[in-house]
């Protein structure tokens, strides 16, 4: 059985990429080499987002608290980058407050080029906006809590 070397430099490019882009997991295959690489993430905090007038705060979950469980909770149905508004000089889609219906646009997610909008899963009221405008998500993280 033949010993198999792994590429130190390779493994510190690929962590460097990871940091710099955010990314959580990353896997590369060639020939017949095939390298996997995932890092732990945090839960992500709470974010106080401005309203166009006033600032409304959001209130920090408790740390122990799965908010994926949570019957308002939106999740990210794919990877990408998730933005708050249309475009960088447009109005958020919502803010922490407002009233949405289901199915009404609540942010965009850009993958491969791709703006997807995602839609509230029902109607209610924005209680929390959970990420960070223009800043990497994963499939299945808590967007917000809506009630």
């Amino acid at each position: 059985m033949a010993k198999y070397e792994v590429n130190k430099d390779l493994i510190r490019e690929l962590a460097a990429l990871m940091d710099e882009t955010g990314l959580t997991e990353i896997e590369i295959e060639n020939d017949d080499d095939r390298m996997r690489l995932v890092r732990a993430v945090a839960p992500a905090a709470a974010v106080t987002v401005a309203a166009p007038i006033a600032a409304v705060a959001t209130v920090a979950p408790a740390a122990d608290a799965d908010l994926s469980k949570h019957p308002g909770a939106l999740l990210s149905p794919i990877v990408g980058t998730a933005y708050h508004a249309a475009g960088p000089d447009a109005a958020p889609f919502v803010n922490v407050g407002d009233k949405v219906s289901a199915g009404q646009t609540v942010l965009v997610i850009e993958a491969m080029k791709t703006f997807n909008e995602i839609p509230s899963p029902n109607s209610g009221v924005v209680q929390q906006i959970l990420f960070d405008n223009a800043t990497p998500v994963e499939y299945g993280d808590v967007l917000m809590i809506i009630e």
